[in-house]
């Protein structure tokens, strides 16, 4: 069992290297943006679009590495941007709801993107590279600096448009016809919302895998829900959670050698219970 001064030790060493800082500074960047958006998904009863666009992700993912590319990324984000438009333009289909859709191209994409990697697959450990891009894998741990700059672009970029669009967010989370009739543009911004999580996923598929990466986005928001009740109050309350889960998951996968994705995860668990004992303590 380790004490306090090995663990303490054993952390300033690993920091020393820059990939694990590469992983931290990720990490706490798709955790972010993942809380901005998960708040809004979560109360248009929509958060499950994040497990299915996962999925769409995970199949174009194994039909880009077909062709051996060396970023995968030219195939996975258009595809998996695309699926998120359609996804959100089915939804509002009345013949077919939007669970149902995200349940049918969820299931679909996965099925497919595990074909695939079966009948072309050119490895020798079929069922680990499964595994690892199901589940997260070591990837978040490799990252260069080139990708680690692309992550930052994009995440300023998604942030910006939260920040910048805030209100008409809002607007449309809350009363969608009545932002509609107040002359926002609800579906272009519907769309945008879409679009904007669909391309955190591709992002926080390397850190948590694409079975795991909507607890990123659901979990942080629900655990503020419990305890606070503004709106702006439980995305900042939500980002402070991810974020803090997000760094926590990755150094503890590190000393204790656990996935990464699940210690993510796990840790986000611990804190959605502990909200929701709290929660209970605020309302009594």
């Amino acid at each position: 069992m380790m004490n306090d001064n090995t663990i303490a030790g054993m952390l300033q060493y690993y920091l020393a290297y820059p990939f694990v800082r590469y992983a931290l500074i990720v990490g706490a960047l798709i955790a972010l943006c993942s809380s901005l958006l998960g708040v809004t998904l979560v109360l248009k009863r929509f958060s499950y679009i994040g497990d299915g666009l996962s999925h769409v992700a995970f199949g174009a993912l194994a039909v880009a590495s077909l062709f051996n590319l060396t970023n995968n990324m030219f195939i996975v984000m258009p595809v998996t941007v695309t699926a998120a438009v359609l996804l959100l333009r089915t939804g509002q289909n009345t013949r077919l709801h939007g669970d149902a859709a995200i349940a049918m191209v969820s299931v679909g994409a996965l099925a497919i993107g595990y074909l695939v990697m079966n009948l072309f697959s050119t490895s020798a450990n079929i069922s680990g590279d499964v595994c690892s891009t199901l589940f997260g894998s070591t990837l978040i741990l490799t990252l260069t600096r080139a990708e680690v700059v692309l992550c930052v672009i994009m995440s300023a970029v998604v942030v910006a448009i939260f920040v910048f669009l805030y209100n008409r967010i809002f607007a449309v989370t809350f009363d969608e016809n009545f932002a509609q009739a107040t002359g926002v543009r609800a579906k272009m911004y519907n769309t945008l919302i879409a679009v904007v999580t669909a391309v955190i996923i591709v992002l926080a598929m390397n850190l948590a895998g694409s079975l795991l990466v909507s607890a990123l986005i659901i979990f942080p928001a629900l655990s503020a829900m419990r305890v606070i009740n503004s709106f702006k109050g439980v995305v900042i309350y939500s980002a402070v959670i991810s974020v803090f889960c997000a760094l926590a998951g990755i150094v503890l996968s590190i000393l204790f050698s656990t996935p990464v994705g699940s210690t993510i995860v796990a840790a986000d668990i611990v804190v959605f219970l502990g909200n929701c004992f709290a929660g209970r303590i605020i309302k009594n």
